[in-house]
This record gives C-alpha cells, structure tokens and sequence, in this order.
C-alpha cells in the first residue's frame, strides 16, 4: 500500500513531531498540573498570532481550488474568530491575565517564528504550502489532544483546550486538510515539506519557550465557567 503525501510529510518531520506531541508541556497539560504562570505565558504567546492565523486561512480561502474547500476554510475563519477567541478571554479572565499584560509581554522567539511562517506561507498564494503550515498547526494538536487519559483534568482552562482539539468537528477539519494536501501537494512537494517541516519545529520550540517565559498572574484556577473554542 502506497503512503499518502501528507503522511509522508509527517513521517518525515519525526522525531521533532514526536517530541512535541510527547512534550512535557501535553503531559502537565494531560494531568492538570500545569502552573499557571507557564499556561498564562503560553496562551498570551498563543493568542497573539491568531490575527496572522486568520489572514493564512484568508489566504487558503483565496488560492483553494474549489468551491467546497472554499467553504470549508471560511467555516474555520468564523469558528477561529468567535469561539477560539472566547476561550482565550475566558481563561485570561481565570488566570488573571490582565490587560497590560497581553500586551506588554514580549513575543517569544517562536511566536515570531510562527507569524513569519503565516506571512511566508500566506504570501506564497501556492494552496500546497498554505496548507501544509494549516495542517501542522491543527494535526499535531489533534494528536495530543487524543492521546490524553480520561477523566480530564477539572479546570477548565486545561479540559477544555484538550476538548476543542478532539471533537468531532476538529477531526474532520484535519481530514479535511490532509485530503486537501494529499491531491495538491505532490505537484508542489518540495515547498510543501519546507513549509510543514519548518512548522513542526516550531510547535516545538513553542511549547520548549513556554517554560523560559512564564507570566505571572494575578489570581489562579477561577471558577469554571461555561463556553468553548478551537485553536
């Protein structure tokens, strides 16, 4: 039985895919004992690229090759900027993330990485390597977000960044991407691995930076409150 190209891609990308998705970041997250600092750290870093983010699914929306994938992505675009986006403010709400302080914490190394990968990737106009940036961002937190042990930790800052990344809807958008990939990537192969390759490592180096820069907040494991989202 032949591979398919994105699961090329993503045997390809190991073992840096294996050491994130093994990270000690997932594991803390997995069992709830992440601190707060870091976890505050990490979604203030995390929140601040989802403007680039959406401007690469503009930009996949723009180069797609079908109405259906069209549709597909702007579905995401809207799902990205409603619920995702709540989830951020609820859980900066619970950790007590003010503010000031999403703005004035510098962007680690890795976030810098991950808007000029969006802006590379957006600026090609080549569907092949937009996708393979998407692909990375949505199908390595899929696969963590799978292997995680049930029950899942009570606060909801961490259950549910596990939960947006493992249901039903999530898993078909990732099948959705790989099959998008795996009918136009061949015939741009070569920046398609470049770009898939480059994303993975810094999925990494993310979660690695999360620990060297941890955000000190001003109150810890708030009441739960109700909503959800997507990354």
């Amino acid at each position: 039985m032949s591979t398919s190209f994105t699961r090329s891609l993503r045997e390809g990308s190991d073992p840096t895919w294996a050491s994130a998705t093994g990270h000690r970041f997932v594991h803390e997250l997995h069992d709830g004992s992440i601190a707060d600092d870091v976890m505050a750290g990490y979604l203030i870093q995390d929140h601040r690229f989802l403007d680039s983010f959406l401007a690469l699914l503009g930009a996949g929306v723009a180069s797609a090759n079908t109405f259906e994938a069209r549709l597909r992505l702007s579905q995401f675009v809207g799902e990205v900027a409603g619920d995702e986006n709540t989830y951020f403010l609820r859980s900066f709400d619970a950790l007590g993330v003010t503010a000031t302080q999403r703005e004035s914490v510098p962007n680690t190394a890795a976030t810098d990485g991950f808007l000029a990968v969006f802006h590379d990737a957006a600026e090609t106009r080549d569907y092949a390597a937009i996708l393979a940036v998407l692909l990375v961002t949505e199908w390595l937190y899929l696969e963590w977000a799978a292997a995680a042990p049930r029950p899942l930790p009570e606060y909801f800052v961490h259950a549910e960044w596990i939960t947006l990344h493992d249901d039903p809807g999530f898993v078909g958008f990732v099948d959705f991407l790989r099959s998008e990939l795996d009918a136009v990537g061949p015939s741009s192969a070569e920046r398609a691995r470049e770009f898939f390759d480059r994303t993975v490592q810094l999925e990494l180096d993310f979660f690695d930076q999360s620990y060297q820069h941890p955000v000190n907040a001003t109150q810890a494991h708030a009441p739960a409150q109700q909503g959800g989202g997507t990354r």
